[in-house]
Order: structure tokens, then C-alpha cells, then sequence
């Protein structure tokens, strides 16, 4: 099986959107994570700041209620909410799942989150690969990353129920059921070797000119 796409999901700190990224660049393919949020925001017409706020995240109740009352308001009013009033996660959801899909036909793309291993799911020639680390190990990787101070255990926990949840809602998958990926795979101290481990298994065991 020769693959066109690959989908890679991670825990927060495994380093899975740098093995993506590698990945992407070795094999000379498009990769779909930040680029992905800068086509939303140009589909939706907001800021990708705006974008950012609902990535993989699930709108509360009450947030949704609030929203959709603010919306018929200014219907039964006459008035035309900014754009940015009119988008949410529903919306979100939405034009992932268009991107993503384009994305596919075209092929030769690496895909980071946003529920592209359901979406793709059906498609025998996607790999789907799932990234996780040593809870000690991503945390040492936040230190790096997030400003002083911060409570780095709870926002690794924030961060994957926030994944957990977008997939259960928006898919009815659990995160990390093995029946969704090809790999799932530790990325340990190794973000490099993990991404040679994850192109060895997308050629089928076979290496470079093999």
C-alpha cells in the first residue's frame, strides 16, 4: 500500500507536531497544523486569533446557549453580527472537515489533529500514527516551551481532555483507541528517531532505495 496522507495525533508534549513537521519536510509533503488554522481563518474571514480559541476544544453549554440566544437577537432585531460573532466550534468543526478532506484529494499532506483520523478513517491509503511520551518526559518538554511559573501538570491535563473531549463530541471516538491508528508510538527522548520509526512503517518496513 503506497500512502498519500498521514495523520498524526499527540498527547500535549510528545512532540508530535515537530515529528509531523520533520516528517512533512523529508518527504517533501504539505503539513496541515498552524497552516491549518490559516485556512480556516480565510474561509471563515476572521482572525486566526479568533481560529485558535476553538482548536480541538468543545464549547460548555452555556457558552453555546448564550451564543445562539446573542444570535437570535440580533435576527429578530434586524441586526448583522460581526463575523467574528458568528463563528464558533460548529464552524470550526465544519471547515476542518472541508480542509481536511481537500486535503486528501490533493494528497502527499501531513495532518496534525483536528479529528483528521476519523474523518479519514474510511480511506485505505491514510496513515494514521499516535504520538505519546512519558508523563515526566512532556512535562520536562513544557518547561522549554511555556513562560515560568506555569502549572505545567495541569495544563498537560487540560490540554488532552480537551483533545479527548473534541473527539468524543465531534466523532463519538475515544482518543486513544488503538483501532483508529496504524502506530501508536512513544516518542521518548527521540522526536527524530520516532519520526524515522513512523516512515519506516508508512513504506511497509521497507527503508530509502530498499
Amino acid at each position: 500500500m503506497e500512502y498519500r496522507v498521514l495523520t498524526v495525533s499527540r498527547e500535549f508534549g510528545s512532540g508530535g507536531g515537530r515529528i509531523a513537521q520533520s516528517i512533512a519536510t523529508r518527504l517533501g509533503w504539505k503539513l496541515l497544523d498552524g497552516a491549518l488554522i490559516e485556512e480556516i481563518a480565510g474561509e471563515a474571514k476572521v482572525d486566526p486569533g479568533i481560529v485558535s480559541r476553538f482548536d480541538e476544544h468543545v464549547e460548555g453549554w452555556l457558552a453555546r446557549v448564550n451564543r445562539q440566544a446573542m444570535r437570535g437577537a440580533a435576527m429578530a432585531a434586524g441586526v448583522a453580527l460581526k463575523e467574528e460573532k458568528c463563528f464558533d466550534p460548529d464552524a470550526m468543526a465544519d471547515l476542518a472537515r472541508k480542509i481536511i478532506e481537500h486535503a486528501y484529494e490533493i494528497g502527499d499532506c501531513v495532518i496534525v489533529g483536528r479529528g483528521a483520523q476519523c474523518i479519514l478513517q474510511a480511506k485505505a491509503d491514510v496513515f494514521h500514527a499516535f504520538v505519546y511520551a512519558p508523563r515526566r518526559i512532556r512535562i520536562h518538554r513544557l518547561r522549554t516551551r511555556l513562560e515560568p511559573g506555569a502549572n505545567f501538570e495541569q495544563r498537560l491535563q487540560k490540554v488532552d481532555d480537551e483533545r479527548a473531549l473534541y473527539l468524543k463530541q465531534r466523532f463519538g471516538k475515544d482518543w486513544k483507541n488503538p483501532h483508529l491508528y496504524d502506530l501508536m508510538i512513544s516518542s521518548g527522548n527521540d522526536e527524530e528517531m520516532t519520526a524515522h520509526v513512523i516512515e519506516f512503517a508508512m513504506a511497509g518496513g521497507k527503508t530509502a532505495g530498499s
